[in-house]
């Protein structure tokens, strides 16, 4: 037997809790040995797998989440030599360790008895780290729920999360309320099968107005905050973000960012790299005037911007995905908040104040 695992990287090592969905499962292949007799799937697994028990496996194969040569089965399912299991598991859940359940409000869109979305304000960290034990999101949900379980793994404390995103970043979140639905939910992200489309203004306007960028991820070599596009893929993670230019004001542009996989500040990186930084993103650059003019009150206008909106202009606007028990398609859509709706009428109304002065 041969096996091939693939475990993600500690989400704790980016202190801001961004939004990179690979931290929260596995991914491991396994070949079955030529010599193997015939034997139940659920069983197999359990007898070569550690810490995993039954329930936990055939949560796994009901969720469609553990494949034999790319096809579903079931439980009962009979291995035979040669064959290729690929098993998706969410990190483990077990009851918490040391969360300190907080009553902090949130904004629940929907809610059922195998999950809930949210819509998250921007400066609310995801999960406790480095500096953000208490006054989290983890924090409310653990006060939410009351006896809802978590992820076991290098952090206990990741409770029913199968992705996040930033501190910084707005918008809409899935969170599950059961293994099963951990399990399903993981497997969507593993296949990209989760709909979800953020909202960012950005420096000038991209030169296509609408387009893929296909670039890898990692860590920057000189700023290990920081991550770096890498286009020939000599470095990092496979990632990929689909773009349409919604609405031009002048220095400025409103795009739409449709993620076909899930990065560590992916949408940042890959529109700096395009040469469009986020507006006002400290970290890619975007805190700086960098389109316009030299006139003292342009650079005015645009600093009092920045105080309208004091982080990254990016907002998860939309998700979907396959509800895990009923098999419906949902969707959910989120307004842009006021920060953010106020910083896109100032440049609205500078665009039009220009149309003015030359008409």
């Amino acid at each position: 037997m041969i096996s091939e695992k693939e475990d993600y990287d500690d989400p704790m090592e980016e202190q801001e809790n961004d939004d990179n969905e690979d931290d929260y499962y596995v991914h491991q292949n396994i070949l079955i040995d030529p010599k193997q007799s015939p034997l139940r799937i659920d069983k197999f697994l359990i007898d070569r797998l550690e810490n995993v028990s039954r329930n936990r496996v055939q949560n796994a194969i009901r969720s469609g989440a553990i494949l034999v040569d790319n096809q579903e089965v079931k439980p009962n399912f009979k291995v035979k030599p040669g064959q290729k299991i690929s098993i998706i598991f969410p990190k483990p859940m077990v009851h918490g360790v040391g969360i300190v359940p907080q009553n902090i409000q949130l904004n629940i869109v929907y809610e059922d008895n195998d999950l809930l979305v949210l819509n998250k304000p921007a400066g609310l960290v995801v999960h406790p780290g480095v500096g953000h034990h208490r006054g989290t999101l983890v924090n409310a949900l653990a006060y939410h729920f009351k006896s809802l379980p978590v992820m076991e793994g290098n952090h206990d404390d990741k409770l029913g999360l199968v992705h996040r995103i930033d501190k910084n970043t707005s918008g809409l979140m899935v969170v599950a309320k059961s293994e099963y639905a951990m399990t399903h939910l993981a497997k969507q992200f593993f296949h990209h099968t989760i709909d979800r489309t953020y909202i960012a203004l950005v420096w000038g306007e991209p030169k296509e107005k609408r387009g893929t960028i296909d670039a890898h991820i990692g860590r920057h070599p000189r700023y290990r905050k920081q991550f770096a596009a890498f286009p020939d893929g000599e470095q990092g993670k496979w990632a990929v973000t689909h773009y349409q230019v919604l609405e031009s004001l002048y220095y400025v542009s409103v795009v739409q960012c449709n993620l076909e996989t899930g990065r560590t500040h992916q949408i940042r990186v890959h529109m700096k790299y395009l040469g469009h930084p986020i507006f006002n993103d400290d970290k890619y650059g975007g805190d700086h005037i960098l389109k316009g003019t030299i006139y003292s009150k342009y650079k005015q206008f645009v600093e009092n911007t920045f105080n309208i909106m004091p982080r990254h202009a990016l907002h998860a606007k939309s998700l979907g995905f396959e509800h895990p028990t009923t098999g419906e398609r949902m969707y959910f859509e989120s307004e842009l908040p006021r920060d953010f709706q106020n910083c896109l009428d100032r440049w609205r109304g500078y665009l039009e104040s220009r149309k003015e002065e030359q008409g």
